[in-house]
């Protein structure tokens, strides 16, 4: 596992890539995630500040979520507990719009199976976007049916749409999602990160 995220931080194969984009970055991976984890948050790809701070969800997207997820920063950032992967691990830049770039397939090809295979011990799993939940679900539907479809997946798995405050105009327009998915996630997270409901934890 060690050597695992050794790799992982160390890896340049988008730096060509994410030389030629607005931003003209270098790549920094942002890895977070140990084997004992239990809460599996897949996610997009880090954004300029997560990338600057090299910390997941260091930006006003992770007070969101970390509200959808009843959780405090204490908790969210336990590595012991928590296993936060995006679908790729770098920041993918800016285009010439200033709008940020997909996750680069290569990726997720290159490293999530052998990043899911060490996490033995996941009992929840929050896919936050289209990308990611295409990988884990296969699922071809947009974020909206496949978040609607949240009780299909559940209690090991819920898909929700990105915590970004651009999406505050999708929540508004399904107010189910507050009322219903939300307090249901927050009951399951708190199982898990407990071991309430798991006789051996």
């Amino acid at each position: 596992m060690d050597d695992l995220r050794r790799d992982i931080a160390a890896c340049r194969i988008c730096a060509a890539r994410f030389a030629a984009t607005q931003t003209r970055h270098r790549p920094n991976p942002v890895v977070w995630f140990r084997p004992e984890a239990r809460l599996l948050i897949a996610s997009q790809a880090p954004g300029l500040r997560v990338h600057e701070a090299n910390t997941p969800f260091w930006d006003q997207s992770g007070k969101r979520l970390r509200d959808w997820l009843g959780l405090n920063e204490a908790a969210f950032y336990d590595r012991s507990r928590v296993a936060i992967v995006p679908m790729a691990f770098c920041f993918p830049g800016y285009d010439a719009k200033g709008s940020d770039l997909p996750p680069p397939p290569v990726c997720a090809r290159t490293w999530r199976q052998g990043v899911m295979d060490r996490l033995p011990r996941i009992r929840l799993t929050v896919l936050i976007g289209g990308y990611a939940q295409k990988w884990h679900l296969g699922t071809k539907a947009n974020v909206t049916d496949t978040v609607r479809g949240w009780r299909d997946h559940a209690p090991g798995v819920f898909p929700l749409p990105h915590p970004s405050w651009r999406n505050t105009a999708w929540l508004k327009k399904n107010p189910w999602f507050e009322a219903e998915l939300l307090p249901v996630l927050r009951d399951r997270v708190q199982e898990v990160m407990h071991d309430r409901d798991d006789p051996a934890g």
